[in-house]
């Protein structure tokens, strides 16, 4: 790096802070604490362990300001029912003329006040970089509670496009006793932009939260994102992420068995080519017994790309009886592309069925072999077998992704 490439990046978080307009709105005393914080930080550096494989260069080399709301794009249309759409960028009140299906409820600026924050506290990252960031540029926040089994899919769509961009989107869920909720999350990214996302979801007994995310970017787009939540005891969360194109990506789950006898599903998928960097960094943790944990991360990594994962999970003594898989899975296709993978277990309780693993490969050349003896091209044939890896964890985002074609724009495919 040279001298003035680092003069740049050591004053980017007080230009940033700069550039913000002063704070307002629904969330001006979060905005006030999360610019003080910010400026009592520099930027994340490589030595620190939890950054040390995450090049910022791509974010430093950004503007990002925060953009003026707009009305929403020309997106693929849902079937009829099928999905209640939010424009996370629109003008005014988020909910404004928006009938919300029975079971969805917005929340009191009294509930917002109490609630917002306790599960990034009770996850441990609310004085996390990319969480204060986020919370020093968000002006509002998307807050409802969930009662009963809500039918449609809730989909929340975010789009920052263009250089000097920024989207700080904000959302918080509070999930009732046996209520269900079904959410996919679309963040858009082009030009020179900066997409920031934080969600926070309370999950009471008996309740199950699907969430997905679908993370699409192009250009020099960098994405930051945080989905913190906590579990009560029977309590289900299937997640499910899906990234590719930015420059920078970083993606980071924390859930929080708060009492343990819970079941928790975290599946990823996320694709770096060109000179994308595609950061996961997963953290689970079981604060009582019975608790259970299924996590798949699988990542292609091409050209000079680079894919990093690391996930920790934490069972203390008090987490007796938990039953926690994890499992990396990764596809290096070129010889100048890297893939960094940590799966780690930190284990106390010794009544555990805990497993962990990571694989690096490339194509089977015995499967390409056979689909090209089969009339095959090797690129058709190279093809097929990099969306048969992808599908297995696209097919269980939410049906409603299927409109924005998850598989064919992950991969490139007219």
């Amino acid at each position: 790096m040279s001298n003035s490439a680092a003069v740049d990046a050591s004053n980017w978080v007080t230009t940033f802070l700069d550039r913000l307009p002063a704070p307002a709105g629904a969330l001006e005393a979060v905005q006030w604490r999360g610019r003080e914080a910010l400026s009592r930080q520099s930027l994340p550096s490589r030595r620190q362990e939890d950054w040390r494989f995450t090049d910022l260069g791509p974010l430093t080399a950004l503007a990002p300001a925060p953009a003026a709301a707009t009305e929403p794009g020309e997106w693929p249309e849902q079937p009829s029912a099928a999905a209640v759409r939010l424009w996370l960028d629109a003008p005014g009140d988020l909910l404004a003329g928006q009938d919300l299906p029975a079971g969805l409820s917005p929340l009191s600026a009294e509930e917002v006040q109490l609630a917002l924050g306790h599960t990034l506290a009770a996850c441990s990252c609310e004085q996390h970089w990319p969480v204060e960031l986020n919370q020093a540029s968000a002006t509002r926040v998307l807050a409802l509670r969930v009662s009963g089994a809500v039918a449609p899919t809730l989909e929340l769509v975010s789009q920052a496009a263009g250089d000097g961009v920024l989207r700080s989107v904000r959302v918080l869920l509070l999930l009732e006793e046996k209520a269900s909720l079904e959410v996919l999350q679309v963040q858009l990214g082009s030009g020179g932009s900066l997409s920031s996302l934080v969600i926070e979801a309370q999950l009471g007994r008996e309740s199950t939260l699907r969430h997905g995310l679908l993370a699409l970017g192009e250009g020099q787009a960098c994405f930051f994102g945080h989905l913190a939540v906590e579990q009560e005891p029977r309590s289900r969360l299937e997640s499910t992420s899906a990234s590719h194109g930015w420059a920078l990506s970083r993606f980071e789950p924390r859930v929080v068995q708060v009492d343990g006898d819970a079941t928790t599903s975290l599946k990823a998928l996320q694709l770096a080519d060109g000179q994308q960097l595609a950061d996961t960094h997963s953290r689970v943790e079981f604060r009582g017994p019975e608790g259970q944990l299924d996590q798949l991360h699988k990542a292609i990594a091409d050209d000079h790309g680079r894919s990093v994962f690391n996930g920790a999970v934490k069972v203390p003594r008090a987490a007796q009886r938990t039953n926690a898989s994890q499992l990396s899975r990764n596809l290096l296709l070129s010889n100048l592309a890297r893939i960094d993978t940590k799966p780690e277990l930190e284990i106390v309780a010794d009544d555990v069925r805990c497993a962990h693993g990571a694989t690096v490969s490339r194509l089977q050349t015995d499967e390409l072999f056979y689909l090209q003896s089969r009339g095959l091209s090797a690129a058709v044939a190279a093809g097929l077998l990099k969306r048969g890896f992808c599908d297995e964890v696209l097919r269980t985002l939410p049906p409603a992704a299927a409109v924005w074609r998850p598989l064919q724009r992950m991969l490139g495919e007219s």
